[in-house]
């Protein structure tokens, strides 16, 4: 038996009904792995499952999302990070560092700007979550 912890930038996690929590297969980053996820656990879990995953990025996202079932918390653990949010038609900037978080509300569109490199760790209502180019 493999007593290895997995690691959540591989392996995120899957919150669900009744206080579960389920290791998810290795994370791809490609659409076709949310879309396998959203298979695996929408029917069951629906509005209320959580994705739990964690990112490091380099460069500021060249996509907008939006997740409209839910809110999304993003919290910065290392670096930092500009969460850009379309608010009532503005652009609203939230810097964040090492252990600050924003919340995405449901149905607002996000993205992020980074200068450096900054980690994030996001739980993300996921079900409906869209896309769209920056």
């Amino acid at each position: 038996m493999d007593t290895t912890p997995p690691n959540l930038t591989q392996h995120p996690i899957h919150l669900g009904l009744g206080a579960t929590a389920e290791v998810e297969p290795l994370f791809t980053g490609e659409m076709e792995w949310y879309q396998g996820y959203g298979e695996r656990h929408g029917e069951a879990d629906g509005v209320e499952g959580r994705l739990v995953s964690m990112h490091t990025f380099t460069e500021s996202w060249d996509v907008w999302e939006m997740h409209p079932l839910g809110a999304e918390v993003v919290l910065c653990v290392a670096g930092s990070m500009e969460l850009v949010q379309e608010i009532d038609g503005a652009e609203v900037t939230t810097a964040v560092t090492a252990g600050e978080y924003a919340i995405n509300a449901p149905g607002t569109w996000h993205t992020a700007n980074v200068a450096e490199s900054a980690t994030a760790v996001f739980i993300t209502a996921g079900m409906g979550t869209e896309h769209r180019q920056r």
